[in-house]
Parts: C-alpha cells; structure tokens; sequence
C-alpha cells in the first residue's frame, strides 16, 4: 500500500460549490476509484491560501491521477473544470508532495 499526497488550487470563493460537488460524487468514478485501488480519499482544504492538500491510500503502482484517459474521469475534470486551476485537457493542475514523515 502506498500513500500519495497533492495539492491543487481551488478558484476563491468555490469552496461550498468544490465541497457540493464531492458531496454528490458519481457512484460511477467511486467505483472507477476503487477498482483501481483507490481505498482512502482524503481532501483538506486551506482557507487562507485557497489550496486543496489531497490524500491518498492506493494499492499498486498509480493514483487517480493516472486515469487521465478515461472517459468517466475527463468528464468530471469538465465538470469542475469552471471552479479550479486546470491544465488545457481541463485536469487539475496538481502538484505531488513528497512524504517528509509518517508515524505506524
């Protein structure tokens, strides 16, 4: 099992509209997660400098963020595309984060 850790950048003042989106998840890319071994999904958000710190708990070798081409994923990187910083393909501009400590 590894642990993955991002961050992103959420637009001032969407953070009602990022927290109503996830709210209301589609079963669809949970399940998509989940069956590519996504087990823990975690995402904190930092008021003061809008930032999303995003974690992860994922068996094998990749995260969420290596499903770029599939069709459930692209279609909700459209969706919040309006609310966060994106890249041109509308995926979340986001940033890895090395692990400096871990306590068992």
């Amino acid at each position: 099992m590894q642990r993955l850790a991002f961050k992103m950048k959420l637009n001032k003042g969407q953070k009602e509209a990022y927290k109503k989106r996830h709210d209301q998840l589609w079963p669809e890319l949970k399940q998509l997660l989940k069956d590519n071994g996504v087990s823990e999904y975690s995402i904190f958000f930092d008021e003061e400098t809008s930032f999303l710190f995003a974690f992860q708990k994922v068996s094998g070798t990749g995260g969420s963020q290596d499903l770029a081409n599939n069709d459930i994923v692209k279609k909700w990187w459209k969706f919040m595309a309006d609310i966060m910083d994106v890249n041109p393909d509308n995926s979340p501009v986001s940033i890895p984060l090395e692990e400096v400590f871990y306590m068992k």
